[in-house]
């Protein structure tokens, strides 16, 4: 693996914190509330700045959230799957991003893009890129899945045939909710332990994934916003949300991670939307708009 130096680091840290700006810009370009902004510090090392727009005039809630802390060892949900980290040292750096829009006509839009270094004392650094993006309608428009996982594929293809396909497939894979046995949305595309190429072409990635998120999600709130909705489709966008919040607290493996290294709670669960609702045994109407989204979008698809 190529190692890594300082002003890498640095170079990644700031493009972090510019693509927290640019995001927060594209959601106030929309909506003219205020987003809250919190400088915070964590006693193992590390800190971080979270952003939150809350009962804004187009979106119930927006986070925008950076990190970059440092422990001693890596929590569980880094190692399970990578058992030589155990022990280690090591750095974390990202943006998470979820918008939840007040109009259920707009889609939930989520972003992560992060890089972990793992040090230890005998051993050079080990590190690697993760993160992704993923849209979760409440009511489904095709042209908007196709746009999203347009921009997706195009942002893929000058680094392999095969990239889309494969982050895309990583993506249904795991945001999928298991004892639902129904996907959180449409997907996009999702990846981890990026380090196959050299350490300035997965950052580059990682720019394009960030910036691509922004392309991707601009056009379809501009599309949406003016849509007029009704009390029972809010009321549905309310009740699919808990689906949103399931997925996030029982497999989301950032909150897993976030909240084993001792992370800043409010800031792990800036994700969850300020209003929710779980019926039981609900039921859609056939041929309803509703039972569209899980007939036509909450399925395997293969969207361009």
């Amino acid at each position: 693996m190529q190692k890594i130096n300082k002003d890498q680091v640095v170079e990644v840290r700031n493009f972090l914190l510019e693509l927290q700006n640019n995001i927060i810009s594209m959601i106030c370009s929309y909506d003219n509330s205020e987003f809250n902004k919190d400088n915070w510090s964590r006693d193992e090392g590390g800190g971080g700045i979270t952003c939150v727009l809350q009962n804004g005039n187009v979106f119930d809630k927006v986070g925008v959230n950076f990190s970059d802390i440092f422990g001693d060892h890596l929590p569980s949900a880094a190692t399970n799957l990578r058992p030589e980290l155990q022990g280690r040292n090591f750095q974390a750096m990202g943006v998470s991003v979820v918008c939840h829009p007040k109009n259920p006509n707009v889609p939930t839009a989520h972003l992560n893009v992060r890089l972990f270094i793992a040090y230890s004392e005998n051993l050079p650094p080990i590190w690697w890129f993760g993160g992704g993006f993923d849209m979760t309608p409440y009511y489904g428009y095709e042209e908007d899945a196709v746009h999203w996982h347009q921009t997706a594929k195009d942002l893929c293809a000058p680094y392999g045939e095969k990239i889309y396909n494969q982050y895309k497939k990583n993506c249904d894979d795991y945001f999928f909710i298991k004892h639902r046995n129904e996907p959180r949305g449409i997907g996009g595309i999702f990846f981890d332990d990026l380090n196959i190429w050299e350490f300035q072409k997965c950052f580059n990635f990682i720019q394009s994934v960030g910036n691509g998120f922004i392309d991707a999600y601009q056009p379809i709130v501009e599309k949406r916003i003016h849509e007029t909705y009704t009390d029972t489709q809010k009321d549905f966008q309310i009740f699919r949300r808990g689906r949103y919040v399931e997925f996030n607290l029982v497999y989301d493996r950032g909150t897993l991670f976030g909240l084993q290294s001792n992370g800043r709670t409010e800031s792990i669960l800036m994700s969850m939307p300020p209003l929710v609702k779980w019926e039981y045994k609900h039921k859609v109407e056939e041929g309803s708009a509703e039972e569209k989204l899980y007939s036509n979008f909450l399925v395997a698809k293969k969207w361009v």
